[in-house]
């Protein structure tokens, strides 16, 4: 207890110093700043049709007017559009007994309006009428229980930096209102009941309702918002709509795929890598198909292993390596079988068009050159030494009709390409996040190195099942091939059951639907992330994702790192947002680099 308390409660008369230490306490208390100062406007004028909050304006509009019908979620586009407001619903539940004496009153009201107007020979009033079947209908509903009446009002106060802005924005939301013949008023002369009643404290100031049913309510509530976001995963980037973050676990969805569609330099590497980058801290691991060493520093700076794959490379993938240690039965009875069929694949690549005759012989010259090395379809001889590229050209040289494939594969076995794929395997997927680079190959070589590479991949894939994120870069130069659009889709389709999700990277729509495994694989993916098209491309997309023209025309013009996201049915507006220290491991602006390179020289 303070003096002055204890001394009010003796009734005691204060002395001078008491009174004089009590005016020090309460100015001393007066200069201290609360928090509703910090959180006050300098300043709040209010005006006849709307008030300034220090540098700001608002002005508060009221729904009075509703049509017949509206449709469900009919408020999403109101809270969705690129205005600063505060939109505030006030629902009042009203006395069931009272609303339906009221409801029979006016019932009996309307229906002696239409039997004098019939007296009087008047022509029929479709007004009236229906007026009383909905009045009739109401009744119906709430006496057996299958309706409730309320009173609802809607208020909106929208913010601008200037006058002009406040009147533009509110000349646009009046038309947004009118498309669905809902009309609204000024709170004039009452702005400040109305930027109250919009303030997230439940009161109603302005108390403008209207009476409304259960499913008249229903329609406005909840609110419909293209909020696309789960309670776990990892952010993908900002809704540029409504400013709510984008975050999805794709690991949770039906699959795990996911598609990069943009033009060069929409930033659709450096959005792949910013995910890695993210999964890799949900204990993900990660694989890379890397085409253009994009991915390189990345990889370097977050310990990974950059492999990278040339015709000197002392880094071999056999493509005949076997999975191993696999625990799923059917997968180690049909591993053989199914390394046959991709092999069959990736040698359709290497050597050229075949005749039926010569897929054949090419298909029992690979069971026998496993065969020869003891290996059958067996799982218990699946641990022994595989064959190599040599090994099946010397069996397709002792059989009639495989002289011609022969001499093809000879490049690859003992000529100028003998480094890539005819010897065996040294390395390793042990690390969270492997690279594979093959841009210092000749163009030919590309796509097969490409194949050998995701083959090798999927071989470990089966034979260690864990989380993991396999990103395929220029994925065009698979879709070039039938087999090896065939054995990407294949890999895309069948990698949730190996807890693998594929990341397809494209630039052009157009070259994967010349591939009749390039729409399924597209359309197949949970997520998809649209940024900035080129001209020729829109309609394709807008077709292949079922874009509306806005959205088709937005993707036209918008800036880098802006696009679409797409989780199934749902669309929405991204922007991709990185930290600084992100921002300096995924970029690859060369301006931007070397910044960086002479500032760590500096350093």
């Amino acid at each position: 207890m303070s003096i002055l308390d204890f001394l009010i409660k003796k009734k005691q008369p204060l002395t001078p110093e008491e009174i004089q230490k009590q005016n020090q306490m309460q100015a001393f208390r007066a200069g201290i700043m609360s928090i509703r100062d910090m959180i006050s406007p300098s300043s709040f004028e209010v005006t006849f049709d709307y008030i300034k909050l220090g540098d700001t304006f608002a002005r508060t509009l009221f729904v009075y007017e509703y049509p017949r019908f509206l449709n469900s979620g009919w408020l999403s586009e109101i809270i969705n559009v690129d205005i600063i407001l505060d939109l505030s619903m006030h629902i009042y539940p009203q006395n069931t007994e009272s609303t339906l004496k009221k409801l029979r009153s006016k019932s009996s009201q309307v229906e002696s309006s239409l039997v004098m107007e019939a007296e009087k020979g008047l022509t029929r009033n479709p007004f009236l009428e229906a007026t009383y079947a909905d009045i009739e209908d109401l009744r119906d509903n709430i006496t057996t229980g299958l309706a409730k009446m309320f009173q609802q009002g809607i208020y909106v106060t929208i913010y601008a930096d200037s006058l002009d802005k406040l009147n533009e924005d509110t000349q646009s939301l009046e038309n947004l209102f009118g498309i669905h013949m809902v009309f609204t008023k000024h709170a004039n002369l009452q702005m400040e009941q109305g930027f109250n009643t919009c303030l997230p404290m439940g009161k109603d100031e302005l108390s403008i309702n209207r009476n409304m049913d259960t499913e008249a309510v229903s329609v406005s509530f909840p609110f419909v918002s293209s909020t696309l976001t789960n309670n776990e995963g990892i952010l993908y980037g900002a809704n540029k709509i409504n400013n709510s973050l984008i975050i999805f676990d794709r690991f949770k969805l039906q699959n795990y795929n996911s598609v990069i569609l943009a033009t060069s330099g929409a930033g659709k590497s450096y959005a792949a890598k910013l995910e890695i980058l993210r999964q890799l801290m949900f204990d993900a691991d990660a694989i890379v198909i890397d085409p253009e060493k994009e991915f390189e520093e990345l990889c370097e700076a977050v310990g990974g292993s950059y492999i990278n794959i040339h015709l000197n490379s002392e880094q071999i993938l056999n493509p005949f390596d076997l999975p191993q240690n696999v625990s799923d039965f059917e997968d180690q009875r049909d591993a053989l079988r199914s390394n046959i069929i991709i092999l069959n694949g990736l040698l359709r690549v290497m050597l050229g068009d075949l005749t039926d005759e010569e897929k054949n012989i090419l298909d029992k010259a690979l069971v026998e050159t496993y065969a020869a090395k003891g290996i059958t379809e067996d799982p218990a001889t699946h641990h022994l030494t595989p064959p190599l590229m040599s090994d099946l050209k010397n069996v397709l040289e002792s059989m009639p009709g495989g002289e011609s494939m022969a001499l093809r594969l000879n490049k690859f076995t003992d000529g100028t390409f003998s480094g890539l794929f005819n010897d065996y395997t040294n390395v390793s997927l042990a690390n969270r996040f492997v690279c594979f680079s093959i841009r210092d190959l000749e163009e030919d070589l590309r796509p097969i190195a490409m194949y050998s590479t995701l083959n090798f991949i999927w071989t470990k894939v089966k034979s260690d099942k864990r989380k993991r994120l396999l990103v395929v870069d220029e994925a065009w130069m698979l879709m070039k091939y039938e087999d090896s659009a065939q054995f990407l889709y294949s890999v895309a389709k069948r990698g949730r059951k190996y807890y693998l999700g594929t990341t397809v990277i494209g630039q052009d729509i157009g070259d994967f639907l010349k591939s009749e495994y390039g729409k399924p694989l597209i359309s197949n993916a949970s997520l998809s992330l649209l940024l900035k098209q080129h001209p020729s491309q829109a309609d394709l997309i807008k077709e292949v994702f079922d874009l509306t023209d806005a959205e088709r025309n937005f993707l036209l013009s918008c800036e880098t790192g802006e696009g679409l996201f797409i989780a199934g049915l749902n669309h929405a507006i991204i922007q991709v947002i990185r930290s600084e220290t992100e921002d300096e491991l995924v970029t690859t602006d060369p301006e931007q680099l070397k910044e960086l390179e002479e500032e760590y020289e500096e350093e």
